[in-house]
């Protein structure tokens, strides 16, 4: 089993592109949607004990837990000791099951690839991008977004170069969603024509 790591620093279209490794059939962990999950359940006393008030009605408030953020950048280091090991046990989880399912490919959706280190747990690397000036209009679109959260969130991420320096393949999302798609097609199809005795095996979950 290919193990697909999937990243892109923030409005480059890798949420987009997920969804359409999905469509093809190809299972996808989503690293945000897991942590969506977890701020309504295990992680919220633990997120609240670290960040006393940022949680209300059994959910972590995501926008103050931000804005504190955007406040005192150290808090990052707390908030990500506590979520970081709850969404790799659902990663664990998720490759397991689809394991067991036989699946040829998959495909873990990690926005923080590089700078977490998840680079290690996979055999190919995914990374979408798009033109810079596309990147800043589709953030800054964003509901409650502005110039100063959108540069404290690239201050976190590897530089977009760099990222597609790295990558195995690499997605332009500049242009429609069609083009996207046969990109995501081609990739498939490439990593399915490796013999089998020259695919990856990766780390273990």
């Amino acid at each position: 089993m290919i193990r697909v790591g999937l990243t892109g620093s923030i409005g480059m279209g890798k949420s987009t592109s997920g969804k359409l490794f999905a469509e093809a059939g190809i299972a996808v962990n989503d690293a945000d949607a897991v942590v969506h999950d977890l701020y309504t359940g295990e992680a919220v006393p633990l997120v609240e004990a670290a960040f006393p008030g940022t949680t209300e009605n059994g959910a972590v408030n995501r926008q103050e837990l931000g804005r504190r953020l955007a406040a005192d950048p150290s808090g990052f280091k707390r908030l990500e000791a506590i979520v970081h090991p709850l969404v790799r046990e659902r990663e664990r989880k998720f490759l397991q099951e689809q394991q067991a399912a036989g699946a040829d490919i998959v495909v873990l959706d990690i926005p923080l690839l590089f700078e977490t280190g998840a680079d290690k747990r996979v055999d190919k690397i995914v990374v979408v991008s798009c033109d810079p000036q596309i990147q800043r209009e589709r953030v800054l679109a964003r509901p409650g977004m502005t110039e100063e959260k959108f540069n404290v969130i690239l201050s976190r991420q590897t530089p977009d170069a760099e990222k597609r320096a790295r990558a195995d393949y690499v997605i332009d999302t500049s242009h429609s969603i069609d083009t996207t798609r046969e990109q995501v097609r081609t990739i498939i199809a490439d990593l399915r024509r490796q013999p089998a005795g020259d695919q990856p095996t990766g780390g273990e979950p």
